[in-house]
């Protein structure tokens, strides 16, 4: 039963959530253990993160809009495959064990964030590699972090912030926008799979959603003015600390 304690809580965690995601990809490191100190249980929380999730998408694909100026035929090229990998994240959750797949993620999340400390050099030497070589990381890696956002999604955005940086863009706002963007597909696959298979505590997402979709808004906008090497020093070295908290206490 969500009180309105409960629920200041999660719209407050809900609105750091979803400035920090937007602004760098960290948003259920916040959201998530807001919904366990509201007392939900790990399964119902984090189906209710997921859903919740979703909030995000709006609001920072609406303050993303110049970095995303001419992007529609690249996203509409691989939305499709953040779509799938979000079905088959939730596909997963609510099908298999989750503690055998979140004993990978402390090591795929630290892998991101070193990923993104090295990302110049990385970028510098996919940039000497055949462009279908780059497409091929892309396609893998898209779908492989799509797979783990629809499952639980904590560090989700922090790899695939690494993989547009690597793969797509170096200039960190604009890969910022098209993370956030293909985020969104995944979201609402995973989300609505949810709602129609799983348990959905809605007195709780409502909350957390109306929180995230506040600071999904802000989020672009913090990230437009940050120095990209700062932020991608913040983002990596969070993401590295979340690598070492879930290897630690396992996600679920």
């Amino acid at each position: 039963m969500i009180t309105i304690a409960d629920a200041a809580l999660l719209a407050g965690a809900g609105a750091l959530a979803g400035l920090a995601g937007t602004a760098g990809g960290i948003t259920s490191l916040i959201s998530y253990p807001a919904l366990l100190l509201a007392g939900l249980p790990p399964l119902t929380a984090n189906v209710v993160n997921v859903v919740a999730l979703v909030a995000c998408w709006p609001g920072s694909a609406a303050a993303s809009r110049p970095e995303l100026r001419g992007r529609g035929p690249w996203l509409a090229r691989w939305a499709p495959v953040a779509a799938a990998g979000g079905l088959a994240g939730a596909l997963l959750l609510l099908s298999t064990p989750p503690g055998a797949f979140a004993r990978v993620v402390p090591f795929l999340l630290a892998a991101a964030a070193l990923a993104l400390l090295f990302q110049p050099r990385l970028s510098a030497w996919l940039d000497r590699r055949e462009r279908r070589a780059g497409a091929l990381v892309l396609g893998t890696g898209l779908f492989a972090m799509s797979v783990y956002n629809g499952y639980f999604g904590a560090g989700a955005g922090v790899m695939l912030l690494a993989l547009m940086l690597l793969t797509t863009d170096q200039h960190l706002a604009r890969a910022n926008a098209l993370k956030n963007w293909l985020l969104g597909p995944a979201s609402v696959i995973a989300a609505i799979t949810f709602i129609v298979l799983g348990p959905v505590d809605w007195a709780a997402v409502a909350p957390l959603a109306a929180g995230m979709l506040a600071g999904g808004v802000a989020g672009p906008q913090i990230t437009r003015r940050m120095p990209p090497g700062l932020l991608r020093w913040l983002v990596a070295l969070t993401g590295l600390g979340v690598a070492v908290r879930l290897w630690a206490v396992p996600a679920l």
